[in-house]
């Protein structure tokens, strides 16, 4: 096993320690806070050093998964956010259609910022994201793939003002409410038309096409609106 304190880790201990990473967070191995064993621990656990398995959280990070704070360690997730707290007391008056109006402004325009933004990388990380929410098994790890995916778009456009408002939208969704009414909104049948909207998205932002990156997002939004009034939101 590689020493602990090893700092001559290969690219192909990285990706082995970001996969075994992306296999505990799909398996739900974490406490309740969320709280990501140390790097030492993961590299004993992983049979690489901690280089790699360093690498491999700032790739979690990078993509929106994870956050770290200094002391405390790594954890599932955003990091605190100022539009926490405004969204912690708008959350009551904001119901699920009222976040998906917000959202329907916001979104599109992140969309098409991304696609005059993104690079050969980025298009990939979406890819990927996109295929890990097509991939989830059950509700709560659809939610944090389909995040992630929205998430690393809103970070992709590079607009702080939006990126902001996107936060604020994104703690709001984070509601007990929210994620019932959504729930109650996924069927085979809306899974498999989200699968092929992420895609036309991720496409769009690929070619560079603003214009179509936005389409395609008021697109995916309006069919999720539908979708969670008729569920009864």
């Amino acid at each position: 096993m590689p020493d602990g304190t090893d700092e001559s880790a290969t690219s192909d201990d990285a990706a082995r320690a970001f996969a075994a990473l992306r296999r505990m967070i799909d398996a739900g191995r974490l406490p309740a806070d969320g709280r990501l064993p140390t790097e030492r621990e993961l590299a004993a656990e992983f049979g690489v050093g901690r280089r790699a398995v360093r690498r491999a959280i700032e790739r979690l990070q990078a993509e929106g998964l994870v956050w770290r704070r200094q002391g405390k360690g790594t954890f599932l997730g955003q990091p605190p956010d100022p539009a926490a707290l405004m969204a912690a007391h708008a959350a009551p008056e904001a119901d699920p259609l009222s976040v998906m109006e917000a959202r329907l402004v916001v979104e599109p325009g992140l969309a098409a910022l991304c696609a005059a933004r993104a690079d050969a990388e980025d298009v990939a990380r979406l890819r990927d994201l996109a295929a890990r929410t097509n991939q989830a098994a059950g509700t709560s790890q659809a939610e944090l793939w389909d995040g992630a995916l929205h998430r690393l778009i809103a970070r992709i456009a590079g607009n702080p003002v939006l990126l902001t408002t996107f936060a604020f939208l994104d703690e709001v969704r984070l509601e007990a409410g929210w994620q019932e009414t959504r729930a109650r909104a996924r069927n085979a049948d809306a899974l498999a038309l989200y699968e092929c909207q992420h895609a036309e998205i991720v496409d769009a932002i690929a070619a560079g096409d603003g214009d179509r990156a936005e389409r395609a997002m008021r697109s995916h939004l309006t069919a999720l609106r539908d979708r969670m009034r008729a569920a009864g939101a």
